[in-house]
């Protein structure tokens, strides 16, 4: 499988910073996307904090034993570095008044030969564009996603409600957290976008789907989704992380397994 990667991250139109933080690493197949909560510049302090930390150790992990490692070998590898990158920002926050209080949603990924395992906190997500369908694959750790699966209210509801981001998980905010982290089974074709909520509470899941689907490559597409939610206030910052898998050529699939590899 061939692996392409695109991100762009941007203040928006209502910050005067940028408290998002984006990380790839393409030999490994890790991405890792964060949201920053916090006073001051705290919030891209937690964020930067996590991709730059989760990154580092889970590559470092993946490129020591990655090719043997069967996926829940994997998927505990990402809940140590998430559990570790937890406790330095928590520790960060209480040994600094100034950092008091932040911390950081999150959304970080690895790619194996034949499956994605994801894990998430807090309202960053991540969507799967296949065969044209575009479908999210987290759910939100959030008051309103509770509200939601109760019952309570309505999507139509939720589009227009003023607690969206009071989210129910953070990384940093408690010595510890619980990371949700699923497996799917990935194909040639998929597209894989991880975002903050400054794209999915600016932009419709329809109009996402649509641009993905007619912009002819990911840098275009990365492109037209932070103007999408720009046009729409660009009230938060917006980062957008993409992922495309393609299947490689027959004649290099035979070099490949000439060589053992």
């Amino acid at each position: 499988m061939i692996y392409t990667y695109c991100a762009k991250t941007d203040t928006g139109r209502a910050r005067d910073n940028n408290e998002d933080s984006v990380a790839i690493d393409e030999e490994t197949r890790v991405v890792v996307l964060a949201d920053g909560m916090g006073g001051y510049n705290a919030g891209e302090v937690a964020s930067g904090m996590a991709t730059t930390y989760i990154k580092f150790e889970l590559s470092r992990w993946l490129t020591e034993v990655g090719a043997v490692a069967r996926s829940r070998e994997v998927r505990r590898a990402l809940e140590i570095c998430v559990d570790s990158a937890n406790l330095a920002i928590f520790n960060a926050a209480n040994s600094n008044a100034q950092y008091a209080g932040m911390g950081t949603t999150l959304v970080v990924a690895v790619f194996r030969d034949d499956a994605l395992v994801l894990g998430h906190i807090g309202d960053s997500r991540c969507y799967r564009l296949r065969a044209g369908m575009l479908e999210q694959i987290t759910r939100d750790h959030s008051l309103l996603q509770e509200q939601l699966d109760a019952g309570l209210i309505t999507p139509e509801q939720a589009e227009h409600s003023n607690i969206k981001n009071l989210v129910t998980r953070a990384l940093g905010v408690e010595a510890l957290v619980l990371t949700e982290v699923n497996e799917h089974a990935v194909e040639p074709g998929d597209v894989y976008l991880l975002c903050s909520d400054g794209l999915s509470d600016m932009v419709s899941d329809a109009t996402i789907a649509k641009i993905m689907a007619t912009e002819t490559s990911l840098e275009r597409q990365a492109a037209a989704l932070v103007d999408a939610a720009n046009d729409h206030g660009g009230r938060d910052n917006i980062s957008v992380l993409m992922v495309e898998l393609n299947k490689g050529s027959e004649k290099r699939g035979l070099i490949a397994r000439l060589l053992g590899k």
